[in-house]
């Protein structure tokens, strides 16, 4: 049942996550999140056996400008699916890394007080560890163990707006940004990739004193997005206004996303993007693998701090450096 290092056993992971207890899914995540390679084939048996189960789940990523209150948002998101919509919902949330210590707060659980008590609920922090797109190292392959556990909903919460964070696109069905009251200068800072991959803008924080700037800043938003070609999907992005405070807008925005998910099914878009979401998982699965076979080359291995020193003493190029590197490279 248990092996090594007290790992359980690959059909232990197996038929603990698909029979939903969370004890060992939470398990089964440390163990593809792993990055001792003693875990790299068990964590892939895992993920081929549970590939069968999985898929059936909707999947929403998150993002938005800081302060905004992701976390708050979809606490209140969560328990109207949960309460209201008999859902069972997968809360993935990735908290930016110390790109000095490595060490992550992880404290999004914290954050989402009732979610986190939900049996129906299942809350995983994971830190980004330097990974770009916002989103962490192991994210798609969390959402697969999610899936395998019966979780219908998949809500994925980035880092925080940035020009990486549309990677979270790429591995899920509907892209949501959450902005602030009041456009103005958030609506400069956005970043053009995101707007035009977005499924739906949504302004929070529409409640007391800042309603009436909310409305006006949907009014801006929904002018910035005419101006944008049509999207080849034939989905308009709508622009809503909600407050996870008061809870008004969050069952008309929940119905903007199931909408989106007709929409798709009727053009034969969301088979594509299922398609195109795997795609991505392999190509970024292979660049992975190519980069850790490149820095365990011998001849690689041997010449690599030799040309980083002389770079940064500045005798040689970065480019002159990494060519000579890529050419003692035997794969």
């Amino acid at each position: 049942m248990t092996s090594a290092r007290g790992r359980l056993t690959v059909g232990a992971y197996v038929d603990g996550v698909l029979r939903g207890d969370r004890a060992v899914l939470a398990r089964a995540i440390t163990l593809v999140e792993s990055e001792r390679p003693a875990d790299a084939e068990p964590a892939a048996a895992l993920l081929d056996a549970v590939l069968p189960h999985a898929g059936r789940s909707l999947r929403v990523g998150i993002t938005g400008v800081p302060g905004v209150g992701k976390s708050t948002f979809i606490d209140t998101l969560g328990m109207h699916l949960v309460r209201d919509r008999g859902e069972r919902v997968a809360v993935l949330s990735v908290d930016p890394s110390s790109p000095i210590s490595g060490g992550s707060i992880l404290g999004d659980k914290t954050r989402m007080e009732r979610l986190s008590l939900e049996e129906a609920a299942y809350i995983r922090p994971s830190p980004s560890r330097g990974f770009l797109g916002g989103v962490a190292r192991r994210t798609r392959e969390t959402i697969l163990l999610c899936e395998a556990a019966g979780f219908g909903t998949i809500l994925v919460e980035t880092v925080g707006v940035g020009q990486s964070e549309t990677a979270v696109r790429s591995m899920t069905d509907f892209f949501l940004l959450l902005m602030l009251p009041g456009a103005g200068d958030e609506l400069q800072g956005i970043k053009r990739g995101i707007i035009e991959m977005v499924d739906a803008i949504a302004i929070n924080k529409a409640d007391g004193e800042t309603k009436a700037r909310a409305e006006r800043a949907r009014g801006e938003y929904r002018a910035a997005l005419h101006l944008f070609p049509a999207p080849a999907d034939g989905w308009m992005p709508p622009v809503v206004t909600c407050s996870a405070i008061t809870h008004d807008g969050i069952a008309g925005l929940w119905d903007v996303v199931i909408a989106h998910r007709a929409h798709m099914d009727a053009a034969g878009q969301f088979a594509l993007r299922r398609r195109q979401q795997a795609l991505a998982w392999m190509r970024e699965l292979v660049t992975e693998g190519l980069q850790r076979a490149f820095r365990a080359d011998p001849a690689v291995a041997a010449a690599l701090p030799v040309l980083e020193s002389a770079v940064g003493e500045g005798h040689t190029t970065a480019f002159a450096a990494a060519r000579e590197l890529l050419g003692r490279f035997r794969p």
